[in-house]
């Protein structure tokens, strides 16, 4: 089946535009034209899962050119290839620990309200807090 630029672009929740970008950025090797408009196959959709992986993974678009230089080259650029994907990955787990730190931050806040809600007022949550500065996460009281 055939795709225009427009399905695909709503299909990976991106803009017509950014598909174009990564296009002239020779990020879509494989995408045939016909009379000058890109044409998009069932065949393409495992490159563009990846592509939008890799881009939605913060991956710089120079990272990705790479890798996708290398994969039209084939076989012979396997190590290279699956070193990127290992760099990457470790880039993955990085951003995972650094959006975990966050959550919390963020679920001391969500208790915050919820307590202030209850008792109608912040003044008995803020009476608790320390008064020196600091950019520690804040915790959860535990329960006495």
């Amino acid at each position: 089946m055939s795709y225009s630029i427009k399905q695909v672009a709503d299909m990976m929740g991106v803009t017509t535009s950014t598909l174009r970008y990564y296009d002239q950025e020779g990020l879509l090797p494989d995408v045939e034209r016909k009379n000058g408009i890109r044409v998009f196959e069932d065949k393409d959709f495992k490159w563009l899962r990846v592509l939008n992986c890799l881009k939605n993974t913060n991956m710089p678009i120079k990272k990705i050119k790479e890798y996708c230089d290398l994969a039209q080259k084939g076989d012979s650029t396997l190590n290279e290839r699956y070193n990127l994907i290992l760099e990457q990955k470790e880039n993955i787990l990085s951003q995972i620990k650094q959006l975990e730190y966050y959550l919390k931050e963020v679920e001391y806040k969500e208790w915050y309200y919820k307590q202030a809600i209850k008792e109608g007022t912040e003044k008995n949550i803020i009476a608790n807090m320390p008064d020196t500065a600091t950019l520690e996460i804040d915790k959860i009281p535990r329960k006495k």
